[in-house]
């Protein structure tokens, strides 16, 4: 069974963390993974950076070009990865643009996510359609799960049909703005977490944008199976040593 699917399984609200590769240097990434298991997290978001991240908002920008000015490549991405699965077991999963994903070569980009150990992928500028037409079949061969994002703009219709062609969880954006850019949950997202619940959809949901502390995982957890944190953890990481993750981590659960 997939990594993502066994840790779905267990019986409590996860805690996915986002971070850029290359980031805050070039060499940082297999060690903040390493420290974010180390504390507990459940999850590890791995971003590939790329010149122009739609979804992103500047916290996560300024990291990837941070990340690119660095030097960091899809190629070096999995040359920093091809070890990982010797000191972690958590669910790790690759969110990016299809892009890149599409110069590397898409089955050769499957292929060596399978190779070190990679569970699934977020691409939120791959339309479903393409997928399902074009890319699920090499997905799978790999036994990668394709992670699809909705939004509190998203149609009941639309919904469900991403919540068929799932096998996973589908990644629910707390609003229609950009990463990092609000502070809480107000009335509106509240409802909207709870809408979704009763949807009563096949794959569980887990929330991101917005999540930052305590109380935002709290308010993000209440009717979904987990929350994703980005733009406070790379905000951390700029003022931080990778060292000290546990207090940021301690600070959320």
């Amino acid at each position: 069974m997939n990594r993502i699917n066994q840790k779905l399984q267990e019986d409590k609200k996860l805690l996915s963390i986002y971070f850029t590769a290359a980031f805050p240097k070039i060499n940082d990434t297999v060690s903040i993974i390493q420290e974010l298991e180390k504390n507990g997290v459940d999850m590890i978001e791995i971003g590939l950076p790329f010149s122009d991240p739609l979804a992103d908002g500047p916290t996560i920008q300024e990291s990837s070009t941070i990340a690119i000015e660095n030097g960091m490549t899809t190629s070096l991405l999995f040359e920093q990865l091809k070890d990982i699965r010797e000191s972690v077991q958590i669910p790790l999963i690759i969110m990016g643009y299809f892009n890149p994903m599409m110069q590397f070569g898409i089955e050769k980009f499957c292929q060596k996510c399978a190779e070190v150990g990679i569970d699934g992928l977020i691409i939120p500028d791959l339309p479903l359609f393409v997928y399902e037409t074009e890319y699920k079949a090499i997905f799978e061969k790999y036994n990668l799960k394709n992670i699809f994002l909705i939004s509190p703009q998203t149609s009941v219709e639309r919904i469900q049909q991403i919540d068929a062609i799932s096998d996973s969880f589908i990644y629910m954006v707390s609003s229609a703005a950009v990463t990092g850019s609000q502070s809480g949950f107000g009335s509106e997202q509240m409802d909207y977490f709870k809408r979704i619940a009763h949807l009563n959809l096949k794959n569980p949901q887990i929330v991101g944008f917005g999540i930052k502390d305590e109380e935002t995982f709290q308010q993000a957890t209440q009717h979904q199976k987990g929350a994703i944190i980005g733009s406070a953890f790379i905000n951390f990481l700029k003022d931080n040593p990778i060292s000290d993750i546990s207090k940021f981590v301690n600070k959320i659960k």
